[in-house]
């Protein structure tokens, strides 16, 4: 049996982080999580962190403000996964990042580095409209200083996640679906790729230890789960058995709306705009400088989307 790489996720109390940590924990790896000192008196997310350590996990102190704490803490293992939560200030995220490319680098012990990305790819999203284009310009800032720096890496985009996209039946603004009415983007009808979070992370650690994946970007794209914001809608239908009254938002009408709304809000709605009205997800091919995740791990049984959509029956 291959020995199992160590692997400090960084941003492991977060949405996609806690995930991560199971996952790595489940398929055997040495798992680590890096506690913040920043993190205070956060009930939620000191208890979080008890219960990973209690699930097998090492607990690893060290700050973003201390850069040798973060040196020591990626001494201690072969593989650095982050998942700090993106938000649409340019500052934070970003900055976090090339800290923790600078402690990489100074460590040099590192196999494998998946920076915090999991989404739409940024390297194909260069005619991204403003402002919501600052998330894609600031991942590519950080692939930059990950390749400049020669830190292995495997970049994963996942798509859609489940939760925030199929949830709301592909609406801005809603997570949870409705039994009588939808508003579909456009026609409806343009492809895009839906990924349960749990998947995600699944399919993420499967990764670290695969010679294929490295230096490579690895898209999450299972077959069943390609789908249209119309289809979706069709699938929540014949749970439900009835139809929903649909009205359509044109592509000026969205980006008036838009306009309308404050910075955060926009940078978000610019995703739903590139990917329901221009279906930036599916128009293009993965080419040999990158690999597809549900035919790399054939082993993992990922959730289909009607299945996902039961648990809001």
């Amino acid at each position: 049996m291959a020995v199992k790489s160590k692997v400090l996720i960084i941003g492991g109390t977060g949405y996609l982080g806690k995930r991560l940590v199971k996952a790595s924990l489940e398929q055997g790896h040495e798992t680590y999580v890096l506690k913040r000192p920043e993190i205070g008196v956060d009930i939620e997310k000191i208890q979080m962190l008890l219960s990973f350590k209690k699930q097998g996990a090492r607990l690893v102190t060290a700050s973003f403000d201390d850069h040798r704490s973060l040196v020591e803490a990626v001494k201690q293992v072969d593989v650095v996964i982050c998942a700090v939560s993106g938000v649409h200030i340019r500052s934070h995220q970003i900055l976090l990042q090339l800290k923790l490319v600078d402690a990489i680098k100074e460590a040099g012990n590192i196999k494998r580095f998946l920076p915090s990305e999991f989404g739409t790819d940024p390297a194909r999203m260069g005619n991204a409209i403003e402002p919501g284009r600052v998330t894609f310009d600031d991942k590519m800032v950080v692939r930059k200083a990950i390749e400049d720096a020669k830190i292995p890496f495997t970049y994963v985009s996942a798509n859609c996640f489940a939760g925030y996209m199929v949830g709301g039946l592909c609406q801005p603004g809603h997570i949870l679906p409705s039994r009588e009415s939808v508003v579909l983007m456009g026609d409806g009808n343009q492809k895009s790729i839906f990924v349960d979070e749990d998947d995600i992370a699944k399919y993420a650690i499967k990764t670290i230890d695969d010679p294929r994946t490295l230096n490579k970007t690895v898209y999450l794209r299972p077959p069943v789960n390609i789908l249209s914001q119309r289809e979706v809608v069709e699938l929540w239908e014949k749970l439900i058995g009835k139809q929903l009254n649909k009205s359509s938002l044109s592509e000026q009408e969205f980006l008036n709306i838009m306009k309308g709304e404050g910075y955060a809000e926009q940078v978000g709605l610019t995703h739903y705009y590139h990917i329901f009205y221009h279906g930036c997800l599916t128009n293009f091919e993965i080419g040999d400088d990158a690999e597809e995740a549900s035919l790399l791990y054939p082993d993992i049984k990922y959730t289909k989307m009607d299945d996902y959509l039961k648990q809001y029956l």
